[in-house]
């Protein structure tokens, strides 16, 4: 492994390089985690069958890896020295097969390797006399890193990293099965897309991503994987669905129809809505409707309010068009709860503003998500929670409640693995929530939501200060809010002091996000 770790010439240009290692392994536990991963390969010593779908005995997480287009993974391993010099701390975790690759070599990298390259692979001798029976694999993707890699090497925010300095690796897929080992010759056979090199593919997937040309042509190479092709084809639909909105200038409220309304305790009720005239999306981007976890639908009540809501689901996804709402009766109701409790039947129809806002952050690269609730502050969660778990990711919920009686959505929180959720019942020998405990104890790279009652959020507050949590690492939901207010303006100290207008019926949240998108 002497060459792999000496200095090479990345763009030196690549026609055959030596598979130096040959890795695989089965599902493990990471390391202080409860998730199952496949990236701690172990070298496998002599030939191994290699088939549609990968490595024989070879097993990744479905959710993000495997499968025909991320059959084979690849590194250089000359990378290594320069993680090691970067990140000392993590130095001795930099070595071949630290990022799960299954074939390790040292010339090839991401910027001599192109999408499309078809590549074979086999010993000297059998490459010359029986070509024909040899591996043949083809370049399909660049490899997209999540959190895994951050919890390897116990560095916070590398992932990013990987990308930024285009040493990500790539994936194959297997056009021909066949044996791979050690030692063995992978040569260049053709390259359809001399101009697209992975690093040049990375530029427009990750650092450049409002190209329209080179969006266009990328969505177009049928050598590139589902997974970023179809990245590239949803930018162009919705570069052209922003075009078209503009152009027809969509009306600002849209009407919804209560097809369910469901006292799920005492004091919550959920209403399901349904668009009276649905938005349908464009042909082969069915997924540009769906609405992210944790977002917020603006509400126009009879009575004259408008009220912001979190969106609770429902469990089989929430969108533009289908949306589930819980509303908690509260005491000192100006007219929000109380109206919606009182009023609101099955049938009844309300204006929803065609905006949705997101305001829960999705954030890849953290390894373990921790959820505190009270209350009806389950709600800006719940949908969180479920979809964390449907990706594989770590998490749980501290949720503190009157009594068991008051529990809302209870199914859902059921059908979450077991372990996820605890629940603090006051009624039960006082059983009380410990936030100090919770954030004193929290495992590294966690992320700390916090939703609930005045109370419970005075308390997160101090206990995060207290602790010195990070701001970046916690993230406090507000209850429903009256946003029926006078228009006002707000100076943005870190976009040069730009001044934004926020009118009566909007939030400061929709106009940032409006203005600068949906930035972490």
């Amino acid at each position: 492994m002497a060459e792999s770790q000496s200095k090479i010439d990345l763009y030196a240009p690549f026609e055959r390089d030596t598979i130096l290692e040959v890795r695989a392994s089965k599902m493990k536990k990471m390391r202080g985690l409860d998730v199952m991963s496949g990236i701690d390969k172990t070298i496998i010593d002599g030939p191994v069958y290699v088939g549609r779908t990968g490595l024989e005995g070879d097993e990744s997480d479905p959710t993000f890896h495997g499968g025909i287009d991320k059959a084979v993974h690849g590194y250089c391993s000359s990378h290594y020295l320069s993680w090691a010099s970067e990140h000392p701390s993590a130095a001795a975790a930099f070595v071949p097969g630290g990022f799960g690759e299954n074939l390790v070599t040292a010339h090839m990298n991401e910027r001599n390797v192109c999408i499309g390259d078809t590549m074979i692979v086999g010993s000297p001798s059998a490459l010359t006399s029986n070509p024909d029976s040899c591996l043949l694999l083809q370049v399909s993707l660049p490899r997209q890193p999540c959190f895994k890699l951050n919890h390897r090497f116990q560095l916070k925010k590398f992932a990013p990293l990987t990308w930024k300095h285009s040493r990500t690796g790539w994936y194959y897929r297997v056009l021909r099965p066949g044996f791979v080992q050690a030692g063995d010759e992978i040569r260049l056979v053709s390259r359809p897309h001399p101009e697209w090199t992975i690093e040049r593919i990375q530029e427009y997937l990750h650092r450049n991503q409002d190209d329209e040309a080179m969006n266009a042509e990328l969505a177009q190479i049928e050598e590139l994987g589902a997974e970023s092709r179809d990245a590239f084809k949803a930018r162009v639909v919705a570069r052209a669905e922003a075009k078209k909105k503009r152009a027809e200038k969509l009306a600002r409220w849209r009407e919804f129809r209560v097809v369910e309304r469901h006292q799920e305790t005492a004091r919550i009720v959920s209403f399901v809505l349904e668009a009276t005239n649905p938005i349908v999306p464009p042909p082969g981007d069915e997924k540009s409707i769906l609405l992210k976890p944790g977002a917020h639908a603006r509400v126009k009540l009879g009575n004259g309010l408008v009220r912001a809501y979190s969106i609770v689901g429902p469990p089989d996804g929430a969108s533009i068009n289908r949306f589930q709402l819980g509303i908690a009766l509260e005491p000192q109701s100006r007219g929000g709860s109380a109206f919606l409790h009182s009023q609101v039947f099955e049938g009844h129809v309300l204006q929803v503003s065609a905006n949705f806002t997101n305001a829960v952050p999705a954030l890849g690269g953290i390894s373990h998500h921790i959820f505190v609730a009270g209350g009806v502050g389950i709600t800006a969660f719940l949908s969180s929670l479920e979809h964390l778990q449907s990706i594989h990711v770590s998490c749980e919920l501290h949720y503190a409640v009157r009594s068991s009686s008051e529990i809302p959505f209870r199914e859902r929180l059921d059908a979450l693995l077991p372990g996820t959720v605890k629940i603090y019942d006051k009624t039960k020998n006082g059983e009380r929530l410990n936030i100090e405990s919770i954030v004193s104890n929290i495992p590294w790279n966690t992320m700390l939501y916090f939703c609930g009652p005045q109370s419970l959020m005075l308390d997160a507050a101090a206990q995060v200060r207290k602790y010195n949590v990070p701001e970046g690492e916690v993230h406090f939901e507000a209850f429903e809010a009256d946003i029926s207010g006078d228009p006002f303006e707000v100076v943005v100290a870190n976009r040069n002091d730009k001044t934004l207008q926020v009118q009566g019926e909007e939030t400061l949240l929709e106009v940032l996000q409006k203005e600068f998108g949906d930035e972490e």
